[in-house]
């Protein structure tokens, strides 16, 4: 009985210490500030809107051991579709790589890592989306979260939606770690 306490015991600090070390990681940005309103520097061009679509500098730290690489999303929970709003999806980012730089998001993704992918977002293209809410329409977050990955890479179709990558990213995550920021118009 006293062998089955000490085992149940060491699994609880063992789990315990997993889930401390996952608080350390940290996501920040030099662009934006949390619950800060995004500028039009972060506004998109396009239906209705008038900003420069440039993703911000976003930088992360204190990922957990094992992590193999790492994805980042954009995402808004408040679009009035029913499902939210995937802004951005950038996956297969080498673990060795802990920050991406204002405007890493174009199309082309010629500031990102060679190996990281970009995602089709709900623009129906990959690169990063500036935010767009309804003209008149509430406050609408923006949440930017990094994942850390047990995997090195994800393999999925090139033209794979921002919802099985979401997916897949929960399904091989180690941590996350996010900041929301706002926009209206």
């Amino acid at each position: 009985m006293l062998r089955h306490i000490q085992i149940g015991l060491f699994c609880l600090i063992l789990s315990a210490s997993s889930v401390w070390g996952a608080e350390d990681f940290t996501l920040m940005s030099p662009t934006i500030k949390p619950n800060a309103v995004l500028s039009v520097d972060q506004v998109f061009n396009g239906f209705g809107c008038t900003g420069k679509n440039i993703s911000p500098a976003l930088k992360w730290s204190g990922e957990p051991a094992g992590t193999k690489s790492f994805a980042v999303t954009v995402y808004d929970p408040d679009a009035p579709t029913g499902s939210g709003w995937w802004h951005w999806v950038v996956y297969n980012i080498p673990a060795g790589v802990h920050e991406l730089a204002e405007g890493a998001g174009d199309i082309h993704g010629k500031f990102l890592p060679a190996e990281a992918v970009q995602g089709r977002t709900d623009f129906g293209t990959p690169g990063f989306g500036g935010a767009c809410p309804p003209q008149g329409d509430k406050a609408h977050r923006y949440i930017f979260t990094v994942f850390a990955l047990k995997m090195d890479k994800l393999n999925l179709p090139a033209d794979a939606s921002a919802a099985l990558i979401g997916y897949m990213l929960n399904m091989n995550k180690l941590a996350v770690a996010s900041f929301s920021a706002t926009y209206r118009r």
